[in-house]
């Protein structure tokens, strides 16, 4: 955990948020600047700051990663209709937070190519 991490933080707990979804890899949450019906945020709780720093000791977490983006979008009802998993690396591609995350979106028509 890096102490300066917003999501090192939300992972174990100091800063509370409505999970809706929590084990010993990864929390999910809604993120706080929607831009889709379903907007929500998977986060390993391991650091890792973006992409470029994953190794292959971290791919049982990117797994992780797609399984629960699926259920949660079964929960959220957009798995049948569609629904995009993004993971943005570096200022330019609009990561804002230097700790690897995944948007869930659905709900609506997304259009292609995005940006």
């Amino acid at each position: 955990m890096v102490d300066d991490c917003i999501f090192c933080r939300i992972a174990d707990l100091r800063i509370p948020t409505e999970l809706l979804y929590q084990d010993h890899q990864l929390v999910a949450f809604r993120d706080i600047q929607p831009v889709a019906p379903v907007h929500i945020l998977i986060v390993p709780k391991k650091h890792i700051p973006d992409v470029l720093h994953l190794t292959n000791t971290d791919a049982d977490i990117l797994g992780k990663v797609y399984e629960v983006a699926a259920e949660l979008a079964r929960c959220e009802g957009v798995a049948e209709d569609g629904f995009r998993v993004v993971v943005n690396t570096g200022p330019a591609a609009g990561q804002s937070v230097q700790h690897i995350h995944f948007h869930l979106l659905g709900g609506r028509e997304l259009g292609w190519p995005p940006g």
